[in-house]
């Protein structure tokens, strides 16, 4: 999010002079004052002064010693940025709340961190924007891009980089269209020969049957040279559009894994889906169907309006007679189809909508014998939707018929006075029947019309989303020369500070040494940095300040890929994929053996029960494993982690929300699993973490003790009362 907007020369002067020429660390605007809505007023801040500028001047200014309680507040229909000054509350700027709301937010707790720390370090924050700072529209929800403002001849060339390769059979569909329409424009000036000539010559002699043979032949032979061309265009254009679409979906999907877990983090799964599969499609579509759709009847319609001009420009007026009347018709049409088809669409949505929610809490439904209600639901949903789309299709369908009456109004114009023009001798029939031929290939492309501009937008808003993840330039990045260690497990956090906003840190002057082979418990209260710590470790995120150094080398100089692969993971809520269970203990190492498959199952405790499944080791488990009890899901997760041989091991609620049977073999399991390990284990049961070696125990993003479990318990501290709630809570429920 921008917190540092660039100001006119002559503003930053008055700036200076007026905060003795401190630096100027934030500078966001502020667009109404009074009642009335402003484009040239901002809130600049240096480390001690808050200064409100308009008209290229400061027109007021606050000493942040002065001030305290910074915050923003939703006003009617705006927002206001706030303080307190002198026990009262004083109202700095107000500004449009959707715009700026988040910005001063921000803002708000940097003045708080001024005033305490007098920090001069600005602070950042990874919020996305979601107005366009250019023209103040919001951006496409889940984008960072605005339609407006992105000069579309950059996106084109993208798009003509991408297509490197395969330019020849992706632009094959336009040339074989423009001879297509060449071969279209031939045939009626064959036709118009043929009649003139052969069945109704003007001198009353018919030519030679051979000649007029000869005529059909050519129409025959024009005719399957222009269906050819088309069928070959067809079958190019499937080609080479599957094989863009296959490109640009690896492209994405490759992208998409490379991206940062904070990067990920901020975009749903199905925008994501919607991406690779929905708006790749629309691409693939425009280039190899609507492009030369729309070049041919571009192209046909210019060719045949030059045609009738030659021909005869006082009946290519009657062409045009009935254009302004369908054309407007056409436009206002599409208009309500629009609502039509949007009304229609959010229909549909809702009834998918219903109908996922219902699919993935049938159990609820059944648990309150609600069967019935749901069925009544989703029919009253259907059937809004069906009527929706009934009306839209009678639209549609009478429509179209009463436009092709209108434009075909043009034709008995030109027929009418054509018909004069041949009983008076100044015009064939066989050049009438050229001329109504060429206004009907005139009149197709102005049925779609309307639907260019709006499949055009559609397809750069499309492309655009696609480019906008392909640029995107991930937050983690392997060093130019990354180096690949095997892992011996000495680990070593120093001085780190984190957060996912530099101004709300999760972790600050974190310090811990690990040894190989030691297990160290991390506890603590609810939000209090502990995954984001394993997460730092990982490396799926890099420190704000401080460095991680697992042994002796900075992690940021390891590949990721060489760290991560030497680390086993079993989180809280663990995830299987479809497939069958050997699939899910192979995936951390895909080349495993049967044997060595067995071995890791055996040692999560999990070979018995695996046995007893229909088939085994070949049994599917269904999506995201549910076929099989959170235990048993557990056992194959640790399996997961121990087959691929780990040197470091990290264990997330790894126990958590079990029944005590499957604890104990899942906590067996996992000793098994730390063995000769050096193992990092959250957990909220402290039980659990009997047999770890040290306790980290973390508060509010601080290490506030570590050291053995009986050290701990002396101390009498955190620990000591999170042991005792437990111990008591245990008690209590025996």
């Amino acid at each position: 999010m921008k917190l540092l907007y660039s100001l006119p020369a002559t503003l930053k002067e008055a700036i200076k002079k007026e905060s003795d020429n401190e630096k100027i660390l934030y500078c966001i605007p502020y667009d109404i004052d009074g009642d009335n809505f402003i484009d040239d007023g901002y809130i600049a801040i240096t480390a001690h002064l808050i200064l409100k500028t308009r008209r290229m001047k400061v027109i007021e200014k606050y000493y942040l010693s002065d001030l305290s309680d910074f915050h923003t507040e939703k006003l009617y229909g705006s927002g206001g940025f706030f303080a307190k000054k002198d026990g009262s509350t004083t109202l700095i700027c107000r500004f449009v709340s959707g715009k700026h709301l988040a910005r001063f937010s921000v803002i708000a707790k940097a003045c708080e961190l001024l005033r305490e720390n007098d920090k001069s370090e600005p602070v950042t924050s990874s919020e996305p924007e979601i107005f366009c700072p250019t023209c103040g529209r919001r951006f496409l929800k889940g984008t960072k891009f605005c339609p407006y403002c992105r000069k579309k001849t950059d996106v084109y060339k993208k798009l003509w980089e991408m297509t490197s390769g395969m330019r020849l059979m992706l632009f094959f569909p336009v040339a074989a269209s423009a001879i297509s329409i060449i071969l279209r424009f031939i045939i009626p000036a064959i036709q118009k020969n043929a009649i003139n000539r052969y069945i109704v010559p003007s001198d009353g002699v018919a030519g030679p049957m051979r000649g007029f043979i000869a005529v059909i032949v050519a129409m025959v032979v024009l005719d399957i040279f222009q269906r050819a061309i088309n069928v070959i265009r067809g079958r190019i254009s499937a080609i080479s559009g599957n094989r863009f679409t296959l490109r640009l979906r690896k492209q994405l999907f490759a992208k998409l894994q490379s991206l940062s877990m904070s990067s990920i983090g901020r975009k749903s799964t199905g925008d994501m889906m919607g991406r690779i599969n929905g708006d790749v499609g629309v691409v693939q579509n425009f280039i190899t169907n609507l492009l030369p759709t729309y070049f041919s009847q571009i192209f046909s319609f210019i060719v045949a309006l030059i045609i009738l001009i030659i021909i005869n420009p006082l009946m290519c007026l009657f062409v045009f007679i009935p254009l302004p009347i369908a054309v407007f018709s056409i436009i206002k049409f599409w208009k309500v189809m629009e609502r039509k088809w949007h009304k229609a669409w959010l229909l549909g949505y809702r009834v998918n909508i219903y109908l996922q929610d219902t699919l993935n809490g049938i159990r609820v439904v059944k648990n309150y014998g609600s069967e019935q209600r749901v069925i009544e639901g989703f029919a009253t949903g259907v059937d809004k939707s069906a009527k929706q789309s009934e009306s839209t299709d009678k639209l549609f369908d009478l429509f179209f018929p009463i436009v092709g009456f209108v434009l075909r109004f043009g034709h008995y114009l030109i027929l009418l006075y054509g018909n004069i023009l041949l009983f008076g001798g100044s015009m064939s029939i066989g050049e009438l029947n050229q001329f109504n031929s060429y206004a009907g290939i005139l009149y197709e492309p102005l049925m779609q019309i309307n639907q260019i501009p709006r499949n055009i937008t559609q397809f750069f808003t499309s492309l655009s989303k696609i480019l906008e993840v392909l640029e995107e330039e991930p937050e983690v990045e392997d060093q130019k020369n990354p180096r690949d260690i095997k892992v011996k497990g000495n680990l070593s956090v120093r001085d780190v500070t984190f957060g996912y906003d530099s101004y709300n840190p999760v972790l600050e002057h974190v310090n811990l040494e690990v040894r190989q082979g030691e297990m160290i418990g991390i506890v603590g209260h609810s939000g209090c940095g502990k995954t984001t710590l394993i997460n730092l470790i990982m490396r799926l995120y890099d420190p704000n300040s401080g460095r991680i150094v697992l042994d002796g080398v900075d992690i940021r100089d390891l590949s990721q890929n060489s760290l991560r692969s030497q680390i086993g993971v079993v989180l809280q809520e663990t995830h299987l994929f479809s497939g069958t269970v050997r699939d899910n203990i192979k995936y951390s190492k895909p080349d495993a053996t049967n044997a060595e498959v067995i071995h890791a199952a055996r040692m999560a405790n999990a070979h018995d029960f695996i046995l007893g499944l229909p088939e085994g080791y070949n049994t599917m488990v269904g999506e995201k494993g549910f076929s099989l009890s959170g235990g048993e899901r557990q056992r194959i997760a640790i399996a997961r982690a121990l087959i691929h041989n780990p040197s470091i091991l990290i264990l997330d609620e790894a126990t958590a929300a079990l029944d005590t049977e499957t604890e104990k073999l899942i906590q067996d399991a996992i000793n098994n699993l730390t063995e000769n390990r050096t193992t990092l284990a959250i957990a909220h049961r402290l039980s659990t973490l009997r047999g770890a070696d040290k306790l980290l125990v973390l508060d509010h993003g601080h290490v506030a003790e570590f050291g053995t479990h009986s050290e701990l318990l002396q101390k009498k501290g955190i620990y000591y009362k999170l042991v005792m709630a437990q111990t008591e809570a245990a008690l209590a429920k025996g």
